[in-house]
């Protein structure tokens, strides 16, 4: 390939799986890889981004140095501030690279450039809002102390609820029924689970949630009810106007924009678009279009 070639890179990174985008010369070429999450599992997040960075290395025919230096954006689950940014930037060995959480990629691809908010809500949750250039936030603040609305906590309760109703504390419904099957209906193997899983683990319960709350049972419908009233409560306290974008992102996004009693509105791009956006304009060029 010409060295001389034009590359822009971006990467979205989460807790139930990372994608990444290289634009060579207008050309895009992507890859996917694993949990990304550099708090909850620094490891594995930096062993996803290196194959990240070596399969769109080979299919671009590039060295891996090459692509290292590339200008690029990387909005990472996990990402609490410069020092966790560096700690990335240093164990990748990057040069041009620009780390952050996952919110202003995910701003910048779902509001294209508008005024608005999004409403995050996959494995984690945060909650953004972009006026006039500033982004301000509610939540992201990781699974132990936050992501409310969540897949992980939606799976979290539900295995507490579980639990509770074993005790006799918590009336039985599909729910609880649903978590203790996986688990051949014994308890300790549950609480075993519980203590070795990291948020993509409860995220893989959230289904059972959300087909319950189909279903009509109550406990399912009271946590999704919880979950509907955080994101309304963030909203709220981010300044939302009537009449400005807001966009339900993320896997769990959708399920809950029927349910906050609020108009939404498409996203213009994911969050990798907006990775690659954020990269092209921090190098002097013009955003990305959507592919």
């Amino acid at each position: 390939m010409d060295p001389g070639s034009r590359l822009i890179l971006g990467i979205d990174g989460g807790g139930s799986g990372s994608r990444a985008a290289l634009l060579v010369d207008g050309r895009r070429i992507e890859a996917s890889a694993g949990p990304c999450n550099v708090a909850s599992g620094f490891d594995a997040a930096i062993a996803a981004l290196g194959e990240l960075y070596a399969a769109l290395a080979a299919r671009a025919g590039l060295s891996p140095e090459a692509l290292r230096a590339a200008p690029a954006w990387l909005g990472l689950a996990g990402v609490t501030g410069e020092a966790a940014a560096g700690r990335v930037k240093r164990a990748l060995g990057l040069a041009q690279a620009r780390v952050t959480d996952d919110l202003p990629t995910t701003l910048a691809g779902a509001l294209g450039g508008r005024d608005g908010a999004v409403a995050a809500i996959g494995t984690g949750s945060v909650i953004g809002a972009q006026r006039e250039g500033r982004i301000r936030r509610v939540g992201g603040w990781g699974f132990v102390l936050g992501d409310q609305a969540s897949g992980a906590w939606l799976g979290r309760r539900a295995a507490e609820a579980a639990l509770l109703a074993r005790d006799g504390l918590e009336a039985e419904g599909p729910l609880s029924a649903a978590v203790m099957a996986r688990f051949g209906g014994d308890p300790d193997a549950l609480v075993a689970f519980a203590f070795a899983a990291r948020p993509a683990d409860f995220a893989d319960l959230a289904p059972a949630v959300i087909g319950a709350a189909g279903q009509g049972d109550a406990l399912a419908l009271r946590l999704v009810g919880e979950g509907a009233d955080y994101i309304r409560r963030g909203l709220a306290a981010l300044g939302h106007r009537p009449g400005e974008a807001l966009v339900m992102a993320g896997g769990l996004g959708p399920f809950y924009a029927g349910r906050i009693g609020l108009p939404v509105v498409a996203a213009a791009g994911s969050a990798l678009d907006g990775a690659l956006r954020l990269a092209a304009l921090a190098a002097g060029g013009s955003p990305c279009p959507s592919p």
